[in-house]
């Protein structure tokens, strides 16, 4: 008795996989061939062995012998010829020398083929290569290019069948230029040529040529042919599961395309061969005749609820009706309300089509049980493990559980769901027994310590209580928790959650003040220095704040002991980190960096590891030579004096100290260190080491080769000599308050004694330490000579008196005012004298001075020319308009302060007249008086200034004259220049930009009317100086307006083209690029009607406006009218040319053109061309599987628009929702269309077959509720196996390690039944 073994479907998948479907000798088990499957070796033939192939090779061994394909080298070697009158480099010296050689070098590294030359005696150039043959094809083509003269020639098809020798993506013509060695010059589709350039060797062109006449002659046998036939009877052309028309394809090779069901069209299209496709188109014409003379049709109800059964999973019933009574089957659509089902086929078949009709449609049924909704993830169970169970049993019924609701959905055959409904009513009865839930509050700020990091805490109660327990999202601010379970589990865990709960009521929080900076390196690298504290202490909670937040709390929780611990090991931490962040850079020549970074980083590290500090070098493209050490100090030198060593080992470095006094150290560097920077780069680039200022060292340290570094110390050495012999320095010691005096009024002083002496004396800056040290620097004798003259002078100071002088007390008040300003500035001006003025009212005049001597003199004399100016002083008074006030006083009273620095004068101005306006009085407030002097009866004189006109200007008379001749000039004077009034805006500007750009430039005030007075006249005020400039100016804008404004006019020429709104988007383009190109090429502007309204809709621009940046409501509109001139495309498509304005409200089919008369003559012929163009388009209506469209249409459309751009077409999908959602339209000149069509029917075609395996093995993965009742697969069955070949031998074990070892893993070797391991 032989014995059989069973294979899943899935294995035996594998295998046959690779198989022809002729070799395919074993079919799925149907029931009459159950009882004999085949042999072992009928369906694994063994492969022939090596003896049987040596013996007798002309016979077949085993069943696969006569199957295998020769294996191809991978590796070919190809020889080329070129003869010595095609060799370009003909003149050579060597041979294997000069240009040819680069280039053959250049060909292998290129291409990865490998070349060799050599010559033959009639000096021909013989060329070997070898590769991949990818690799030898393309580098055949690089020699004939480069190293072959090039001959040309043309070849003339027709204009039709260019893109068949170009081919899908360009691979033909690709394929086609390697194969031939040559370049093949293809014209554009836009050019009109019907002639291929070819250009190669004359081998290669005549081969070329060949080929093109091929292509082109296959395509002139080829033709497309329609033929309508009624919808209903696509079915029986098609045949069952389609076999009909793929036989009548597969017999005259001709290809037919049958719109598929869900679309409405009745053509069916036929391409290929012409003798051939008529033979196709005679076969399906008969088909069709045939059968509407023999059909009939009979409709019958039936629930709409059950037409999916009918139909079945991908139409596979409908089908199999039609295969086994010929009858065909039409459903009405899923969104249509209709339950009619139409039969139609031969009469004596209707009868068992309807039976089996009615069988599908009571084949299944729909049922629910009633489960609450929290033990619906039980009954499904984990990973679906409790349902699968049922499903596998049970494949065809359809489980559906939702959301919310207290009940499970079945579908599928009667028997199958009430057996499903039975076990699944027992699951639920068992766990309503055995489950339990229960829900406890607890305040939502808990709820994240209770899950811990990364779920810990609650995973742990989870898995000890074998619990499921649902904590509500943060976002939901819900403080329910739900627990279900085992009800011993739920009370477990219920009491640990609250336990937590209340131990988290009872923590403590902390915050711990921690820098910055030390944040990341106390967290580490991926979080490890952290992780070590939170498991030191597990029941604190550390929270770092947000790096952005720039804060440096950092927060603990948890409770008060532990939180306590936590903080004295963190704050010890910190504490290292402040002792190790010392750091110290070293300069180090860069070509020495690797050497210290050592192979692998081993020198680097091993520094790092001993001296336990952090090394940081510059990025290898920096120009940084210094390399940062931070650590603790102690630390920090040994790792410096490490590096150092090395540095020094590796080349000849030395390191020389150079003593320079430490005053000389600022003078050395330089400004900015360019005197130091110049002495290390001429002396190769050594390090000049300066201490630290302030240190108080006087040794500078040079690093460097021995040969530079004696260079270096010798020219610095130099410098500091020629500093020290010609720059002799002294210091001495003067009060601070000494040194203005010393200085003198303007550096007179100062000045003096530099000139005398030629030293150079340096007073101490404002931020220096020393305010009292005066260094005088210069040769030795002028420096002594310095020295003495201002010692005397010091010394002069230090010889304190005390005077007196009589002052006026008329005149104390000058003196004392503003916080005794003038008596500070004689203080700070004379060595810091004091003044001393009696206290007011004692009526006394002595004036007491206390100080040096000659200060004391010096103040004197000031006082004394203050009092004579003040005797001398007038009062003088200026009249100038209130309104001008503001003008002359200049920005924060500049143009007043200067005045009275320049004149030494004191200006006053009146106080602002509340209310010059409204007074009932004119003649009171015209001069500045109140209401009360009114009354007494002071009226002013009608010619007399106002009061708050009166300007006061008190000095010294020649000063105030002076000084009101100034003022006066400041006075803004106005004139007036006409502009016309429709430029005025234009004037202004957006926003008034353009006017306070005039004014800003000429330094003046232009006044525009306002419009309702429509007048011409624009006023400009300023300083006489600069009203002709602006006047000019504003006359030079205007004439550039003027200009602007004729031009305008020129450009308002409109013509009105009318254009069927259809073609409105192909005239726009994509993104508007075909109207912005017609607009740019033509300076104009073109207007489409709007889709809502009619009214008019600016599509792009037109040509420069006066102010480009201002709304297109503030742009210059002309007066006069603009020409309108209409042409009509359509029956005549003449232009009338007609005066008048434009409707506001414009047809849909009118396009407006502004510009030059020529310019929008030249822009409508181009509308007018693309409009032919566009007409004799032809749109046509493609089914295409909407299962395929995205694919078709590739990521944001690339895919689509290649296509369109290739067949230069418009392909329109249909939009969700749409009643045909497989009807794409494809709009285009009709050869290209139909070329198009066919391209995207095979695109359909390639990609319809992986959505059928996709859905198919999604089918198999979860099998639907609805598949037709079958016997359970037995999997396929095979007899006489080697396993069962002896007891010894059993089935491989498929979970063995031994049996299917992973990679890498060692196994024991075992003999197995399919023979020895190779």
């Amino acid at each position: 008795m032989s014995s059989v073994a069973v294979l899943t479907q899935e294995s035996f998948a594998e295998h046959r996989s690779g198989l022809v479907p002729q070799q395919i000798k074993v079919a799925t088990l149907t029931s009459e061939e159950e009882s004999d499957p085949p042999t072992y070796k009928d369906a694994f033939p063994p492969l022939p062995e090596k003896a049987a192939c040596l013996e007798n090779a002309q016979e077949p061994a085993g069943a696969w012998s006569n199957k295998i394909r020769p294996i191809k080298a991978s590796v070919i070697t190809q020889v080329f010829h070129v003869p010595l009158e095609e060799r370009k480099y003909k003149d050579m010296n060597q041979f294997g020398e000069g240009e040819q050689a680069k280039i053959c070098l250049e060909i292998m590294q290129r291409t990865g083929a490998h070349l060799e030359l050599s010559l033959a005696k009639d000096q021909g150039l013989s060329i070997m290569v070898s590769g991949k043959l990818d690799a030898v094809m393309k580098a055949r083509k690089d020699i004939v290019a480069r190293l072959q003269t090039q001959a040309s020639a043309t070849v003339a098809i027709p204009k039709e069948h260019h893109r068949f020798v170009i081919g899908k993506n360009g691979e033909k013509l690709q394929d086609l230029e390697l194969k031939t060695a040559t370049k093949i010059q293809i014209p554009r589709p836009d050019d009109a040529s019907n002639q291929i350039r070819i250009t190669g060797t004359k081998e290669g062109i005549e081969k070329a040529r060949h080929e093109v006449l091929l292509i082109s002659a296959e395509q002139d046998k080829r033709a497309v042919e329609r033929l309508e036939v009624e919808k209903a009877f696509h079915p029986f052309i098609a045949g069952p599961y389609n076999r009909l028309v793929s036989e009548i394809m597969q017999e005259t090779g001709t290809r037919i395309n049958i719109p598929p069901p869900s679309v409405s069209r009745t053509e069916i299209v036929f391409t290929g061969e012409k003798e051939q496709l008529a033979q196709a188109v005679a076969r399906v014409k008969k088909i069709y005749e045939e059968k509407r003379k023999k059909t009939t049709t009979i409709a019958v109800e039936v629930k709409k609820s059950q037409h999916k059964y009918v139909i079945g999973p991908k139409g596979n019933s409908l089908q199999e009706i039609l295969e086994r009574t010929g009858v065909s089957v039409e459903i009405p659509p899923s969104d249509s309300a209709s339950e009619t089902v139409i039969l139609r086929g031969e009469p004596e078949k209707l009868g068992q089509a309807l039976t089996e009709v009615y069988a599908k449609a009571n084949s299944f049924t729909v049922s629910s049980v009633s489960a609450p909704s929290w033990l619906h993830r039980f009954i499904i169970g984990k990973k679906g493990q409790n349902l699968a169970k049922i499903t596998q049993q049970m494949p065809k019924v359809h489980i559906e559980f939702t959301e919310g609701e207290d009940r499970i959905t079945l579908e599928g055959p009667t028997e199958d769901v009430s057996v499903a409904q039975e076990q699944i009513e027992a699951m639920v009865k068992d766990l309503i027994n055995r489950m339990d839930y229960v829900e406890i509050n607890i305040d939502h700020r808990f709820h994240r310590h209770l899950i811990g990091k990364s779920g810990a805490n609650i995973n742990r109660i989870k898995d000890q209580c074998k619990v499921s327990v649902r904590i509500p999202p943060d976002s939901e601010k819900s403080s329910l928790i739900r627990i279900e379970g085992d009800p011993q589990g739920v009370r477990q865990a219920k009491r640990e959650l609250l336990e937590l709960a209340s131990r988290m009521e009872n923590e403590r929080t902390k915050d711990l003040i921690i820098e910055q900076r030390f944040h990341r390196t106390i967290i580490g690298q991926k979080g490890e220095r952290i992780r070590e504290i939170r498991d030191k202490f597990p029941e604190v909670i550390i929270n770092f704040p947000d790096p952005a937040q720039k804060s440096d709390i950092v927060q603990l929780r948890g409770p008060k002991n532990e939180v306590e611990k936590c903080t004295k090991y963190m704050q010890k931490m910190v504490a290292d980190l402040v002792e190790n962040s010392y750091s110290i850079s070293v300069p180090i020549f860069k070509q020495f960096h690797k050497n210290i970074i050592g192979k692998g980083g081993a020198n680097i590290k091993k520094i790092r590891e001993e001296s336990n500090t952090k090394i940081d070098l510059p990025a290898e493209n920096s120009n940084s030579e210094t390399i940062v050490i931070t650590g603790k100090r102690a630390n920090c030198e040994a790792a410096r004096s490490r590096i150092l060593s090395i540095q020094k080992d590796l080349a000849n470095i030395a390191e020389v100290e150079v003593s320079i006094p430490a005053r000389l150290h600022n003078s050395l560097i330089g400004t900015k260190g360019r005197l130091i920077r110049s002495i290390m780069e001429e002396c190769g680039g050594v390090h000049i080491h300066f201490p630290v200022e302030g240190s108080g060292s006087d040794t500078v340290v040079i690093r460097g080769p021995s040969s530079d570094v004696e260079k270096a110390r010798k020219q610095l050495l130099h410098l500091a000599e020629e500093k020290q012999t010609k720059s002799f320095t002294v210091d001495i010691r003067a009060k601070p308050e000494y040194h203005k005096f010393l200085i003198g009024k303007g550096g007179g002083k100062i000045r003096k004694v530099r000139d005398s002496t030629g030293a150079r004396i340096v007073f101490p800056a404002a931020e220096d330490r020393e305010q009292d040290l005066i260094t005088i620097i210069g040769k030795e004798d002028a420096v002594r000579e310095a020295q003495r003259e201002l010692e005397a002078l010091i010394q002069n100071l230090d010889n304190v008196v005390e005077d007196c002088m009589l002052v006026d007390p008329k005149h104390h008040r000058h003196f004392v005012i503003r916080r005794g300003q003038v008596l500070r500035e004689i203080a700070e001006e004379y060595g810091g004298v004091m003044v001393s003025f009696p206290r007011s009212g004692t009526q006394s005049d002595k004036v007491t001075l206390k100080g040096a001597k000659d200060c004391v003199e010096a103040a004197k004399k000031r006082i004394q020319e203050i009092i004579e100016d003040l005797e001398a002083q007038v009062t003088i008074e200026c009249t100038i308009p209130q309104k001008f006030h503001r003008s002359v006083m200049g920005p924060k009273g500049s143009k007043i302060q200067q005045i009275t620095r320049d004149y030494n004068v004191q200006i006053k101005f009146p106080d602002r007249e509340e209310n010059p306006g409204h007074s009932v009085e004119p003649a009171v407030h015209e001069n500045g008086e109140d209401a009360a002097e009114g009354r007494e009866g002071k009226e002013a004189e009608p010619g007399s200034p106002r009061r708050c006109d009166i300007i006061v200007i008190s000095g010294r008379k020649e000063k105030c004259e002076a000084a009101k001749e100034a003022l006066e000039a400041l006075v803004p004077v106005t004139i007036e220049v006409e502009v016309p009034f429709d430029l005025h805006r234009y004037i202004i500007g957006q926003k008034g930009s353009g006017i306070r750009k005039m004014m800003d430039e000429f330094e003046v005030n232009i006044h525009v009317p306002a419009p309702e007075l429509q007048s011409d006249i624009i006023a400009i005020t300023g300083l006489a100086a600069h009203l002709d400039r602006a006047k000019a100016g504003l006359l030079e804008r205007v004439k550039e307006l003027q200009a602007e404004q004729e031009d305008r006019a020129l450009r308002s020429f409109k013509l009105s083209v009318t254009v069927d709104p259809k073609y409105h988007p192909k005239i726009i383009g994509r993104k508007g690029a075909v109207i912005t190109q017609i607009r740019l090429e033509h300076d104009v502007n073109i207007q489409f009607p709007d889709k809502d309204d009619g009214s008019q809709a600016s599509v792009s621009s037109g040509g420069p406006s006066l102010h480009p940046g201002r709304p297109a409501s503030a742009r210059l509109c002309p007066r006069p009218q603009p020409v309108v001139a209409t042409v009509l495309v359509g029956g005549g498509g003449g232009a009338a040319t007609l005066p008048g304005r434009r409707s506001p409200l414009q047809p849909q089919d009118q396009i407006t053109i502004t510009g030059y008369e020529k310019n929008t003559e030249a822009a409508r012929d181009a509308i007018l061309k693309i409009v032919g163009e566009l007409e004799q388009m032809v749109s046509e209506d493609v089914p295409l599987d909407h299962r395929v469209h995205a694919r078709i249409i590739g990521a944001r459309g690339k895919a689509i628009r290649k296509i369109m751009d290739e067949f230069k077409v418009d392909i329109r999908f249909p939009q969700s929702g749409a009643p045909d959602p497989n009807c794409v339209t494809v709009t285009g000149l009709p050869e290209n269309v139909e070329e198009a069509i066919d391209h995207i029917l095979n695109l359909e075609e390639e990609y319809l077959a992986d959505v059928v395996d996709s859905e198919a093995l999604q089918l198999y993965l979860k099998p639907p509720a609805h598949e037709e009742s079958k016997a359970p697969s037995k999997g396929f069955v095979v007899r006489d196996a080697p396993w069962t070949a002896s007891s010894s031998e059993k089935a491989p074990d498929m979970s063995s390690s031994e049996e299917f070892p992973s990679f890498g893993a060692q196994v024991a070797p075992k003999t197995l039944p399919w023979g020895p391991k190779r």
